[in-house]
Order: C-alpha cells, then sequence, then structure tokens
C-alpha cells in the first residue's frame, strides 16, 4: 500500500500510478483538484479491485461521528455552516504553492464539506456553488504571496432533499489562512447543523482543555486528534486519537482484501472516506474554484450511477 501526504496537485498523479500497478492507496485531502480525476480514481480503483481511501481523518472525530448519527434522526436538511482557520503563519509554511498550486479552500474546507456531505449521504446532493474570496493580507508583506492568493475563501452550496422536492438546504464553508497569530488555537473549526427538528453546535477548536504557560499565554490542546505527550515508557503514545485511527482503518482493509476476506467495494456502505464515497466532497471544491475564477455559479448535475459533472 501507499500513503500520499504531498502538495495538492501531485494527489492524483501519485495515486493513478499506484492504482495502476494494482497498489492500495490512502491519499490525504483533497484526493483530487479536479472532478474528472477524482472519477478516474475510482474507476481504476474499481477495475483493479482496490482500496483507495481519502484520508478524511475528521469522520473519526467521536464529536463529529456522533453528531453524524444524531443529524439522521433531525428530518429534512436546512442549513449548515462551517468555519475552519489557521494562523498568518501557515502562510510563511507553504509559501511555496499557496495561491500557485491550490487555495485555502482545497486545503482546509475540504474537512468540512465532507463532513456534510458524509451527514447528507443518501439524503441530498448539491445542486449550485457560488464562491467569493477575501485578498489583501496574503500577497502583501510579511508573507508576500503570489497575487492570486485569496485570504479566506466562502463557499455557498444549495442542497435538494431527495425524499422531498419541497426541502432544498444551504450551506456555507469557509476556511481562511489569515488568523490571529498567538490566538492559542492552531486550527480554529466549528460548525452549526440546523434541519427540520433540531440543531447541531460543534466547537472542535476549544475541548475544555486548555495550558497557559508563562510567558506564552493560553493554548488549546486537542489530544483526541492526536497526542504528541510520550507514554511513560518515552514511546509513541498516539495510537488513541482519531488521526492515527484514520490511518490504520485503511491499513485494516488493505489487509482484509489481500487476504479475500473482503473485496474493496464493500467498505462503501459501511461509512468510511472511500475514493467513491467522497466525490461530491471534489465536486463542490472544484466548483468552488471554478466560481471564483469565472466569476458565476456553478452548477453540479449527477449524470449517471453516481458519476457527476459541473455546468
Amino acid at each position: 500500500a501507499v500513503i500520499i501526504f504531498t502538495p495538492d496537485p501531485s494527489h492524483y498523479p501519485i495515486a493513478k500510478y499506484a492504482l495502476e500497478r494494482k497498489i492500495h492507496v490512502l491519499v490525504t485531502k483533497p484526493a483530487t483538484q479536479l472532478l474528472e480525476h477524482h472519477q478516474e480514481l475510482i474507476d481504476l480503483a474499481e477495475k483493479n479491485g482496490l482500496v483507495c481511501w481519502v484520508e478524511h481523518h475528521k469522520r473519526y472525530d467521536p464529536a463529529y461521528s456522533d453528531a453524524r448519527g444524531r443529524a439522521a434522526q433531525l428530518g429534512e436538511f436546512n442549513f449548515f455552516s462551517a468555519w475552519m482557520s489557521q494562523p498568518k503563519s501557515q502562510l510563511i509554511t507553504f509559501k511555496g504553492w499557496a495561491g500557485k498550486d491550490s487555495d485555502i479552500s482545497y486545503y482546509l474546507s475540504s474537512h468540512h464539506i465532507d463532513i456534510c456531505a458524509w451527514i447528507l449521504q443518501g439524503r441530498a446532493v448539491p445542486t449550485r456553488v457560488v464562491a467569493s474570496a477575501a485578498t489583501g493580507i496574503a500577497t502583501n508583506e510579511p508573507y508576500n504571496c503570489v497575487p492570486q492568493t485569496e485570504d479566506t475563501i466562502t463557499l455557498l452550496v444549495d442542497w435538494q432533499s431527495l425524499t422531498s422536492q419541497s426541502h432544498r438546504g444551504t450551506a456555507v464553508y469557509t476556511a481562511s489562512w489569515t488568523a490571529p497569530i498567538g490566538a492559542g488555537i492552531h486550527s480554529k473549526q466549528h460548525f452549526y447543523y440546523m434541519a427540520e427538528k433540531g440543531e447541531i453546535n460543534i466547537d472542535q477548536a476549544h475541548r475544555g482543555y486548555d495550558v497557559v504557560v508563562d510567558g506564552q499565554g493560553i493554548a488549546w490542546y486537542n489530544p483526541f486528534y492526536m497526542k504528541y505527550t510520550p507514554s511513560e515508557s518515552g514511546h509513541f503514545d498516539g495510537q488513541r486519537g482519531y488521526g492515527y485511527i484514520s490511518i490504520e482503518k485503511f491499513v485494516d482493509a488493505a489487509q482484509e482484501v489481500n487476504a479475500g476476506r473482503a473485496k474493496a467495494g464493500d467498505f462503501d456502505g459501511q461509512g468510511f472516506p472511500t475514493i467513491k464515497n467522497t466525490i461530491i466532497t471534489t465536486a463542490i471544491l472544484h466548483a468552488g474554484r471554478l466560481s471564483l475564477d469565472e466569476k458565476r455559479p456553478v452548477f453540479i448535475k449527477e449524470i449517471e450511477g453516481g458519476k457527476y459533472v459541473l455546468e
């Protein structure tokens, strides 16, 4: 198996190379930047009977996973709002590709778009995407990113219910890498879900666990993702974090297929972020990029058997 954690534009060619050679693939988000490339990876994985998953680790976050189960009991979807940001220091870390090869929506909004699509899987489909962006921080001193770099990107997405023609929901996904430095949080992240019979609020930046160190201020930690402090014996101790579990589940699935105890397609119906289950996320991200570049709404249309096109 191969695990791909490389810059966004390289995900597709590396994954394609591996699948063509009958190697199982786990690729970090976004799986691809173009919808047609995502579909090609689906076809290759199915043709060769391979496990091809996207490392959407938020699906393994206990709070997000529980929220999905509770959302299913709240009736028709109405509204979803998600925010995810990282400090401006990330513009220095990622200056080599920020605005050139990818954008903050692909990098961060992919998390919450996938969670929303996972919650609504089999219940609603996205139909239209309109994108807007704020600019001016990344491209000026001291960051000096390329002129086309956006600071903050917002995608407004219409979702049509699959069970009620009269029910249509709206989702707003916002991502930024121009949040303040020194806020004590590496990734500020939260979402709000409203449906016919109730609502859900999740703040995954403040989990009731903060640490204050003299001269450093307050910091909020998330050991539920990964525990970075060592075990009592001084060894790695992050096996219970959902960042680790995301990789572990992929390895388990690949072993099951290799041993003949399962087929790769079996996992599509089990809530895992398989390449087939995540195509909606790529469709929305790609539509958002087109909307920004062409300054127009972009429509998502299902043509046949789970395949989609942008118009």
